[in-house]
């Protein structure tokens, strides 16, 4: 009959042997049973130097020392396997008193190998251990690969805590993984209180919001940003799915800070989004110089359109305003009227008082002018004494009833000289009222007219204007 325990060796023999993974299987004495063609290859020692022995560290280690199975044999607890794979070992998951590691051995091949390997006990049906097996998988790829993506997250870490721009990366999970120097100094918010959290909206806001880093990350659409960003944003015009915004941080610096920042997802080969990088650029200055440069010209168009002495617009302006404003009440057949006022024997004054006093009682008469008009009204000095109110949606009967109460409003003043005199002075009106086919010199023309007329019946009385134009 054949022998079952011979034909069980060879079944064994040959499962090590056709086993691609290296196998090495030692008795209870430590001489190597089985070395399989994979332990040969990857040893470059051959099983017929190995078998029958207790010599396999010869494979492996330049002196005598236990490999992995030889400690399991020996029953070696975690202290006796730390000797010897300090930091590099753990229990096994899924034998008992098995173990794993993975070291570097620097004799295999050209540059070294690493391997991964496992021992576990081989027991008797009494349970007694009477081997042990050790399996060794060379994972020098696997090691350099990792290996390499360190190296490349390191030097990815460089680039990004090296550059000037501030600049903070989210993972999937929306934490954050890179939070930039010069993200601390714009900011105010050091790495090391947000690197690994979620908490990147506090360096920003005073309650909980995503920041725009989190919105690509996201995929938000447009209303989504418009929302939280309106007016401020825009799509980015060169990466797919990102975002530019320029806002205001009143919290940033002494008197807050205006921040241009852009956000764009990170990829991985697949296409599919991991993550997403923001970059953060202080445009302050910036924005001050332009609002300098507005107020500036605001202020030249201002001083541009407005008379020195009075503060009223001057006739520039008149000439601007008074177009649009016929173009607008003939087009709606709205009422407009215009008045021309002219003080009154104002060359005495100059020639008894001096023009500095003159001057004074110019600027008296445009304080009194400005105290009769409508918010929609606006009034000019035309030239020298003359000065010209346009009174938008102003009929005939409220043109003059607003003519007759400047006229006497100006009558009842009376300007103080540095010598302490009184001046006193009364002021000619003309009103003429917008009719079809009026020009703009056509209605200046008739109110003046009218202002002429008021001086020859007596002065400081308002005449209306015919309607002819």
């Amino acid at each position: 009959m054949p022998d079952n325990t011979d034909g069980g060796r060879i079944a064994l023999n040959q499962l090590l042997e056709g086993n691609p993974v290296a196998t090495i299987v030692i008795d209870a004495q430590h001489r190597v049973s089985h070395w399989n063609h994979a332990c040969a290859v990857l040893t470059g020692v051959p099983a017929a130097e190995m078998i029958g022995r207790a010599e396999q560290w010869r494979a492996f280690y330049p002196a005598a020392r236990p490999i992995l199975a030889d400690l399991v044999i020996d029953g070696a607890l975690d202290a006796m396997v730390g000797q010897y794979y300090q930091g590099k070992f753990r229990r096994s998951a899924l034998v008992e008193h098995g173990y794993e590691v993975e070291d570097f051995f620097p004799a295999f091949g050209k540059d070294g190998r690493w391997l991964y390997f496992t021992a576990a006990p081989i027991r008797n049906a009494a349970g007694e251990i009477i081997g042990a097996i050790e399996t060794l998988q060379d994972v020098t790829e696997r090691r350099r690969a990792e290996a390499a993506l360190r190296d490349s997250e390191a030097y990815l870490a460089q680039i990004v805590d090296g550059s000037s721009v501030a600049m903070l990366v989210i993972d999937a999970a929306h934490r954050v993984t890179h939070w930039n120097r010069a993200c601390e100094v714009t900011t105010g918010t050091l790495a090391k209180d947000v690197i690994g959290t979620q908490d990147q909206w506090k360096a920003f806001y005073a309650s909980s919001r995503p920041i725009m880093a989190d919105l690509v990350l996201d995929d938000a659409n447009e209303s989504t940003v418009d929302r939280l960003y309106h007016g401020r944003y825009r799509p980015s015009l060169l990466i797919r799915g990102g975002y530019e915004a320029e806002d205001f941080f009143p919290h940033f610096g002494d008197r807050g800070r205006w921040l241009f920042f852009t956000a764009a997802p990170l990829r991985n080969a697949a296409g599919e989004v991991i993550g997403a990088i923001e970059t953060l650029q202080d445009v302050s200055e910036r924005r001050r110089a332009e609002e300098a440069l507005r107020d500036s010209e605001e202020r030249y168009r201002s001083l541009s359109l407005t008379d020195s002495l009075t503060g009223l617009f001057n006739s520039r302006y008149l000439h601007e305003r008074l177009p649009a404003e016929i173009e607008r009440a003939s087009r709606y057949g709205r009422p407009l009227s215009l008045l021309v006022l002219d003080c009154d024997n104002f060359k005495s004054i100059n020639d008894r008082y001096g023009h500095l006093e003159g001057d004074k009682v110019l600027m008296s008469l445009a304080e009194v002018i400005g105290l009769c008009l409508r918010r929609s009204d606006s009034a000019f000095r035309y030239g020298g004494e003359e000065f010209v109110v346009l009174l938008p949606e102003a009929g005939e009967q409220a043109s003059v009833a607003l003519a007759n109460r400047l006229r006497e409003m100006f009558a009842n003043q009376k300007v103080l000289t540095a010598a302490g005199e009184e001046i006193c002075c009364t002021v000619s009106v003309g009103v003429s009222r917008h009719v079809p086919g009026d020009t703009e010199s056509s209605l200046i023309r008739r109110a003046d007219e009218a202002c002429y007329s008021a001086k020859d019946q007596g002065r400081n009385c308002v005449v209306l204007a015919g309607l002819g134009v």
